[in-house]
């Protein structure tokens, strides 16, 4: 694509996210996104999943490679071992409101046909894409969001989050105007990446352990 809508250099996707309509208008919406670039290289939105009433509202970073060619979140690798965590932490997955922070593969590709290779949002395209996380969480209300990864922590909590820091504990903070309880974790795909799996599996069970107790 040659040159650059407005919307895209306005970085906002507010004036594409409708007023009404809930997750199905939101979902059909989102489809045609053009708050920043990155919609121009990946394959399509990959919007959030679940249910309207969940009570858990599970917030990752960015689709992935899998994500981007099935439009949806979380099938990939990091998505299995996520279910399998959150089934071990007393959460049913299908019981969860699953959704990114942003909603655009954002990649680098050394050449045509090579690998894609994730490339972490930046501040700018994750306020960009605010809008979209702030019409899901007034729809859906849920009682607690689990905040997986640094990226997400800072799309939900400003720039200074550290995971390391507050992981597994119960966090209270205004998100988008709403008052939240959080409990941030880390994202699954760096227990795929860890030279300990095993230990950081457990460290993120142990997290979302949490999170079912605040539930209950």
């Amino acid at each position: 694509m040659v040159g650059t809508s407005a919307s895209e250099d306005a970085y906002t996707a507010e004036s594409f996210v409708p007023g009404s309509g809930g997750l199905t208008a939101l979902r059909r919406a989102a489809a045609d996104c053009r708050g920043c670039p990155l919609h121009r290289d990946a394959t399509q939105t990959v919007f959030g999943a679940g249910d309207s009433d969940a009570r858990v509202m599970l917030v990752g970073e960015q689709p992935g490679d899998q994500e981007d060619r099935q439009g949806k979140p979380f099938v990939g690798p990091a998505g299995k071992l996520l279910d399998r965590a959150l089934g071990e932490a007393g959460i049913d997955p299908s019981e969860a409101y699953v959704t990114n922070a942003v909603k655009h593969f954002k990649f680098t590709q050394a050449e045509p046909r090579k690998r894609r290779i994730h490339k972490a949002p930046n501040l700018r395209e994750m306020t960009a894409c605010g809008p979209w996380l702030a019409a899901e969480l007034a729809v859906v209300e849920p009682e607690l969001i689990v905040v997986l990864g640094a990226t997400a922590g800072k799309a939900l909590l400003g720039s200074s989050f550290r995971v390391t820091q507050v992981r597994g504990t119960v966090l209270e903070e205004e998100i988008h105007g709403r008052p939240e309880r959080l409990v941030p974790t880390v994202h699954p795909s760096s227990v795929l990446r860890s030279d300990d799996r095993e230990a950081a599996y457990r460290g993120l069970v142990s997290d979302l352990k949490v999170a079912a107790d605040a539930l209950s």
